[in-house]
C-alpha cells in the first residue's frame, strides 16, 4: 500500500462527510489525484485558510474546518465568546455549524449568525463585545465557485497577525482525529446586522442625497445589509443588477467574481448605462471590497482603487477633527495619501500589504504626515481611514474607523455622499480627481504581474535584484533602494523590493501570496501646470514605459 493511500483510508476512517468520503474512494488508486490532495496540506496563516473544496489536508473540508477550529480553540481561554459568520459559497454553512460544535465541545461559547453576512459585520460585531474573544468567518471573498476559506479576527475585530497565527498553526498540527474531539451542541443564533447597521448609520456622510446609483453585489451577500444602509441613510435605493442580485455560489454570470477582473462589471455598467445612472458600485461576493464606475464622455470608467483611496481620504478628513487622527495605506498602494495627510495635519503610516497590517499600523506611527516610532510624549493615534489599492477600505469618524477590517458596504455609502456632493455642484468623481492631481500632483498607479511555471523562478529573481538592482528605470535614476525582508521604516521583515526613483516614480516589486507570481506595484508623480488632459497622457505613457523596463529586469 502507498504511504498516499495510507494517509487517504486514516482520512476516510474520521470523515464525516459522505460526499468528500465519496470522493476519496473513488480515487484510492489513483496516485496524482492522491497527491494534489494529500502531497501537501493548507497553510493556516494571517488571512486564516483558503483553498479548493474536496477531501485531504489539501483541500477546504469538513475535517479541515474541525482540525481549525480545534487549533483555534487550544489558543483561547475556556468559557470564552466567539461569533461565527459565513457566506453564501458551498459548505459555508456546514463549516460554521462544525467550527460552533468544536469549539463548544472545548469550553468556550460560540454563536453564529442565523444567514449568510457580509465580512464587515462579523468584522465588526466581533469587537463590539468586551467578552468576545475571537470571530471566525467561512468566506472565500472573491475567489473563484471551487473555492472556500476560514479568517480568524481576534478581540479587536481585526484579522489575526504573528505570532498568533503561527501559535494557532502549531496548535493545529496538534489535533488528533476529528472522530475523537469531543462536540458541543445548542449554541445561540443571531438574526441579521442590526448592530452593524446601527453603526453604519451614524457615520458623518454629509447632507447630499440626491444620486442615482446602480449596484451589484457580484452574486454575493451584500445586497440587503447594503439597500438597508442605503435607506437608513436617506439615499434612493440602487438599482440592483437583477441577473447578480442573489446569492448564488457558482457565480454563472462572471468568469471570476472579482469586481477588479475585466468583464466583471459588464453587466452593472450596461444596466447603469441604460437608465442614466450617476454612479456603478460593486461589492465583491462576501462585501468587503468596493469597486466604483462613473460616466465619463468615453464611456463609463472604472476608478482604480487608489483613485477611490484618495477620494475617500479626502472626504473622512473633511468630516473628522483633531491632530492625533491617521490615515493608513500599504506600502504597494498609491504615495499620494502622504500628501493628503500632511494637507490636513493629521498622522500618516504605511504598513505591509493585507488589511490586518494596516490596523495594526497606528502603534508604529508617529508625527504629521510622517513615519516613526511611537511617542509616549503624544496622543494615541486615531484610525480614520484606511485603505489599499485592492479596492479596500475602511472609513471612520471621529470615533475611528467603524470596522478594523476592509469595508465595502460603508465604503459604498461614503462614496455615494462624496458622489452626490459634487453632483449638486455641478460635478463628477472625475472632476474631484482632477482637483486633487492639481492640489497634490498626478499620482498614477499600475501594475505589472509575472506569472511562472517554476516558483524557484522567482526565488532567483528577487535574488538576482537584491544582488544587483538596477541604477535606473525607463531613464529615471534610481535615487534608493530598499530590501523589505530587512527592517525599514519601523515595518516587519517581508519578502519585497522597493526602488524610489527620481520626480517622485515608485516600484515596488513582490511575489504573490496566493499565486505563483512576482508582483509589481508601479507609480509616476507629475506636477500639473496646464491642461490636466495632457498630464494624464503623460503619466500614461511613462507607466508604459515603466513597465517595459521592470519587464526587461525580470526577464
Amino acid at each position: 500500500m502507498s504511504d498516499l493511500r495510507a494517509r487517504a483510508e486514516e482520512w476516510l476512517a474520521q470523515d464525516p462527510d459522505p460526499g468528500t468520503r465519496a470522493e476519496l474512494r473513488a480515487i484510492l488508486d489513483d496516485d496524482e489525484a492522491l497527491s494534489a490532495r494529500f502531497g501537501s496540506r493548507l497553510e493556516f496563516g494571517t488571512a486564516g485558510l483558503r483553498g479548493e473544496l474536496g477531501a485531504g489536508p489539501n483541500r477546504m473540508n469538513r475535517v479541515t474546518v474541525m482540525r481549525a477550529a480545534a487549533g483555534l480553540a487550544a489558543r483561547l481561554k475556556p468559557g470564552g465568546r466567539v461569533i461565527i459568520g459565513f457566506d453564501a459559497r458551498h459548505g459555508s454553512r456546514r463549516f460554521a455549524d462544525d467550527t460552533a460544535a468544536v469549539l463548544s465541545g472545548a469550553g468556550l461559547r460560540p454563536e453564529v449568525f442565523a444567514d449568510p453576512v457580509p465580512t464587515p459585520v462579523l468584522a465588526h460585531f466581533t469587537r463590539a463585545f468586551d467578552d468576545i474573544v475571537a470571530g471566525v468567518m467561512v468566506t472565500a471573498s472573491h475567489n473563484p465557485p471551487r473555492d472556500n476559506g476560514y479568517k480568524v479576527y481576534w478581540s479587536d475585530g481585526a484579522q489575526i497577525v504573528p505570532p498568533t497565527d503561527t501559535e494557532i498553526s502549531a496548535a493545529i498540527d496538534a489535533v488528533g482525529r476529528v472522530d475523537e474531539l469531543p462536540l458541543g451542541s445548542g449554541w445561540p443564533v443571531h438574526d441579521g446586522a442590526g448592530l452593524y447597521l446601527d453603526a453604519v448609520s451614524s457615520l458623518r456622510l454629509g447632507g447630499d442625497r440626491d444620486i442615482s446609483i446602480v449596484y451589484t453585489p457580484m452574486h454575493g451577500v451584500g445586497r440587503d445589509v447594503l439597500l438597508r444602509a442605503f435607506e437608513r441613510a436617506g439615499f434612493p435605493a440602487p438599482a440592483v443588477v437583477p441577473e447578480q442580485a442573489d446569492p448564488d455560489p457558482d457565480f454563472p454570470t462572471v468568469a471570476f467574481p472579482n469586481p477588479e477582473e475585466p468583464g466583471a462589471l459588464d453587466l452593472a455598467l450596461a444596466l447603469a448605462e441604460a437608465r442614466g445612472a450617476d454612479l456603478v458600485i460593486a461589492n465583491d461576493p462576501d462585501a468587503d471590497r468596493c469597486a466604483v464606475a462613473v460616466p465619463s464622455p468615453s464611456g463609463w470608467r472604472t476608478l482604480t482603487g487608489d483613485e477611490v483611496g484618495g477620494l475617500l481620504a479626502e472626504h473622512v478628513l473633511r468630516h473628522t477633527a483633531g491632530p492625533d487622527r491617521l490615515a493608513v495605506t500599504t506600502i504597494v498602494s498609491s504615495s499620494l495619501l502622504r500628501s493628503i495627510a500632511a494637507a490636513h495635519g493629521v498622522r500618516f503610516a504605511e504598513s505591509l500589504t493585507g488589511f490586518k497590517w494596516i490596523m495594526k499600523a497606528g502603534s508604529s506611527s508617529s508625527g504629521t504626515g510622517g513615519r516613526g516610532g511611537s511617542s509616549p510624549h503624544r496622543a494615541p493615534d486615531r484610525l480614520v481611514f484606511g485603505y489599499e489599492e485592492a479596492l479596500g477600505y475602511s472609513v471612520g469618524d471621529d470615533r475611528g474607523v467603524l470596522v478594523n477590517d476592509k469595508d465595502g458596504i460603508s465604503a459604498a455609502l461614503a462614496v455615494a455622499a462624496l458622489a452626490a456632493g459634487a453632483k449638486r455642484e455641478g460635478r463628477t468623481l472625475l472632476d474631484l480627481l482632477d482637483a486633487q492631481a492639481r492640489e497634490h500632483g498626478l499620482h498614477a498607479t499600475s501594475q505589472l504581474s509575472v506569472r511562472v511555471d517554476d516558483l524557484s523562478l522567482i526565488t532567483a529573481a528577487m535574488a538576482r535584484l537584491r544582488a544587483a538592482p538596477p541604477r535606473e528605470l525607463a531613464g529615471r535614476p534610481v535615487e534608493s533602494f530598499d530590501d523589505l525582508a530587512r527592517p525599514a521604516d519601523s515595518l516587519p521583515p517581508t519578502d519585497g523590493l522597493r526602488f524610489r526613483l527620481a520626480g517622485g516614480s515608485r516600484v515596488v516589486i513582490r511575489p504573490s501570496g496566493t499565486e505563483p507570481k512576482l508582483k509589481c506595484y508601479l507609480e509616476v508623480v507629475l506636477p500639473v501646470g496646464g491642461d490636466i488632459t495632457e498630464t494624464r497622457a503623460r503619466a500614461a505613457n511613462d507607466l508604459r514605459a515603466l513597465r517595459a523596463a521592470v519587464s526587461a529586469v525580470l526577464s
